[in-house]
């Protein structure tokens, strides 16, 4: 019986969720398993992973074969790591507590990688939100600087509307008094004849 290392999907239409499972090779994708050593999480950022190493490590030393995503998910927990230094301790190339320490410096390593890529992913969202923010606001101001702009043309064109006006009421009672005047010159000098 060839058994697999895999994953099964669950979860609805456009949110997948995964259990990392032991199955026979001959079984449907999400079907029938062995024993279930982990999950799998694509949906958050980073990808949620939980995995059971010893369980994992157990069972590719008893020759399960994972699939190409099922391998990267191991090698990216350190199942992979722990395996091929379990390897060197049965063969007395190294002692247990040199893989071990092997192990937990490479885990270690792993999750300061981890911490400083959600700090930076973290901090370039907040970048992100200044900088849209700034954005915003040199729009907002050359907002109000084209309506101030408006405004002052409204104004302007009033005030030259208004001029306009008082020169033409001006200009009419200006021809209004020589109309007058030169009636009342008329109408005495028709007085005078």
């Amino acid at each position: 019986m060839a058994v697999k290392i895999r994953l099964q999907r669950h979860g609805k239409k456009g949110q997948p969720f995964y259990h990392i499972v032991i199955a026979d090779a001959r079984a449907a994708r999400d079907g029938k398993f062995i024993e279930k050593i982990g999950t799998y999480n694509p949906m958050t950022s980073p990808a949620t992973i939980n995995l059971d190493t010893e369980r994992a490590c157990e069972w590719l030393r008893n020759g399960a074969q994972p699939t190409d995503t099922a391998r990267a998910i191991l090698s990216y927990k350190g199942a992979m790591l722990k395996r091929h230094l379990q390897i060197g301790v049965e063969k007395k190339a190294i002692t247990q507590e040199v893989a071990d320490a092997k192990f937990n410096a490479w885990l270690t390593e792993k999750d300061n990688k981890i911490a400083a890529k959600k700090e930076e992913k973290r901090n370039s969202k907040k970048l992100d939100a200044k900088k849209a923010l700034a954005a915003e606001m040199e729009v907002n101001a050359k907002r109000i600087a084209d309506i101030e702009k408006k405004k002052e043309e409204i104004e302007a064109a009033k005030r030259a509307e208004l001029e306009a006006s008082k020169a033409q009421t001006e200009e009419a009672s200006a021809q209004a008094e020589t109309e007058t005047s030169e009636q009342t010159t008329e109408v005495e000098e028709s007085k005078a004849e």
